[in-house]
């Protein structure tokens, strides 16, 4: 299988947030059959890039996958070590993907928990959380993003830089999720 063919179908579905129809892939491919297509689809659905569900094409979290080198030290310079393998980033950021969702971050006050302004978390919806657990909460009305602090059964939220204060409620605090992974772009 070409894979010139599985990445103008990233490409493509990345713009488009769908897979192209068999007549787009003619124009995509540069190719002027539609058996040839039915043949590339057959592949790529044999391979578990691509699935047809209800009649309908769709990506599977193999599409998706990226290719792992292997691995390079970020202390002293040395030769890469390089081993093809690959890895879905969606897997290996969400854990339930069912239960989770993303925000992105506005603010400074995770910095020190390596959270920045316009980083996008994904949270795991849960009511339950352990002191330590960065938290996603409603405390007197207003969501934050914080450190749950539990101390002798009272909740606390600590923000992650020493210019913010600690958060006591006075009304209510409700956990709606917790962090399980960050992304950034550079």
């Amino acid at each position: 299988m070409k894979s010139e063919y599985l990445d103008s179908l990233r490409s493509f579905y990345r713009k488009n947030k769908r897979i192209p129809s068999y007549s787009e892939m003619l124009l995509i491919f540069g190719l002027s059959s539609k058996n040839a297509i039915h043949k590339i689809i057959g592949k790529l659905v044999e391979q578990n890039y691509l699935q047809k569900l209800n009649n309908k094409l769709s990506p599977t979290n193999f599409f998706f996958q990226v290719p792992i080198l292997g691995n390079i030290k970020a202390g002293f310079p040395t030769g890469a070590e390089e081993e093809l393998n690959f890895l879905s980033l969606d897997e290996y950021l969400i854990d339930k993907p069912n239960s989770s969702f993303l925000l992105k971050v506005s603010g400074d006050s995770m910095e020190g928990a390596g959270i920045f302004s316009e980083d996008l978390v994904v949270i795991e919806r849960t009511t339950q959380a352990r002191s330590g657990d960065i938290v996603l909460a409603l405390i007197d009305n207003e969501w934050t993003l914080k450190f749950l602090d539990i101390k002798n059964g009272i909740s606390i939220l600590r923000a992650a830089n020493p210019n913010y204060p600690d958060f006591i409620p006075t009304q209510e605090l409700k956990i709606f999720g917790l962090v399980k992974s960050v992304m950034r772009k550079y």
